[in-house]
């Protein structure tokens, strides 16, 4: 649960910066946000959970 609200705000973060920096029309974030909307309903939902899921826990791991 921390995770996807990390990534969620973390995605968030950058569609705004995007949209204030590199001047992604507000029309290209409503089709981003309904596209993340209906894969996250889709069958491969659960393989893209996994896959963040693994790839936050190979980050944490790496030492500095």
């Amino acid at each position: 649960m921390i995770l996807s609200i990390s990534g969620v705000v973390l995605l968030g973060v950058i569609a705004f910066l995007f949209f204030k920096k590199d001047g992604m029309k507000l029309s290209h974030a409503f089709v981003c946000a309904l596209f993340g909307f209906f894969l996250a309903g889709s069958a491969i939902a659960p393989s893209i959970t996994a896959s963040t899921a693994s790839l936050a826990s190979l980050l944490g791991g790496i030492k500095l």
